[in-house]
């Protein structure tokens, strides 16, 4: 059984917003509820009020145009991402990462919104995400802000969001001409598992200056985390092999991560180097 709360299914973007501003830090917003469900049969929340944006329209857009890239509304669930043409023609490494999210049957509930504002380090949308330098479409009732992901998580299940505001969308730019990325995730099981580790990388073309390589991590810090520092190595024309001997050691103290049930501490900062040079030469070689 469920613990007991008022149910709200609003038809707008006005009247979600309306309701959260009167309900604020009671309230709950509910899209595919498979964190939400779980942590309600718990008791781990126990909200006053459950908002189920599903039937709000605005809030359904997924949609690419050549200049601003990829929208993802706040109630597309991931298996309509994944099939959606231009994320198979223009965004591998998006469809790549959120592929490893639950399975078959949760990717039909499951948001990617969703994946984001649940705050988990572990969130597998995360690195491709930070790659890719998307940004967070946010509203309340009165006004709007565009956010970087990279500024949105400020700790474990917790994001810049205000007990009245709700993210819209994510937008995505269009990655680089004839780059590549990739995701692995290293997991205890082949299935629905949360990841130990995960790493995300995109890898442009050469130029005279060198490629540029962007990278980043999940579940291995208190926030999903970019290797900003580590990226600029890369901006060199020496051999790979060199350049991630340099990188690695500013990856290693650019993550924290804890030890857990899923892995311990030095097992996840082992993993971290291991993947990380494993995707950049895959995509290095590819290019």
């Amino acid at each position: 059984m469920l613990p007991k709360f008022d149910y709200f299914a609003p038809q707008t973007l006005q009247e979600t917003c309306e309701l959260l501003e009167k309900h604020g830090r009671d309230a709950k917003l509910l899209a595919g509820g498979t964190d939400l469900l779980v942590s309600l049969r718990a008791r781990e929340q126990r909200p006053k009020s459950i908002v189920d944006i599903k039937g709000v329209r605005e809030l359904h857009e997924l949609s690419y145009d050549d200049k601003r890239g990829l929208t993802i509304g706040a109630a597309v669930n991931l298996n309509k991402l994944i099939h959606y043409d231009a994320v198979a023609k223009d965004y591998p490494l998006l469809r790549e990462a959120i592929s490893t999210i639950g399975d078959y049957e949760i990717r039909n509930r499951a948001t990617l919104v969703g994946n984001i504002c649940n705050g988990s380090p572990a969130a597998d949308s995360a690195p491709a995400l930070l790659v890719l330098e998307a940004n967070a479409n946010i509203a309340n009732r009165k006004s709007k802000r565009n956010v970087p992901v990279r500024e949105f998580h400020t700790g474990v299940k917790k994001t810049i969001l205000t007990s009245s505001e709700l993210v819209t969308s994510i937008n995505v730019p269009i990655p680089p001409k004839g780059s590549r990325g990739g995701y692995l995730k290293a997991r205890r099981t082949v299935g629905e598992d949360l990841a130990v580790v995960g790493v995300g990388g995109l890898v442009t073309p050469a130029t005279k200056e060198g490629r540029s390589v962007r990278l980043a991590y999940a579940s291995v810090a208190p926030t999903p985390v970019r290797a900003f520092e580590a990226e600029k190595i890369f901006e060199s024309s020496k051999p790979l092999d060199e350049l991630l001997d340099q990188a690695m050691p500013i990856v290693s103290k650019t993550v924290s991560p804890i030890s857990d049930v899923r892995g311990g501490k030095d097992y996840r900062v082992n993993l971290v180097e291991v993947l990380t040079r494993r995707l950049v030469r895959q995509l290095w070689e590819a290019m």
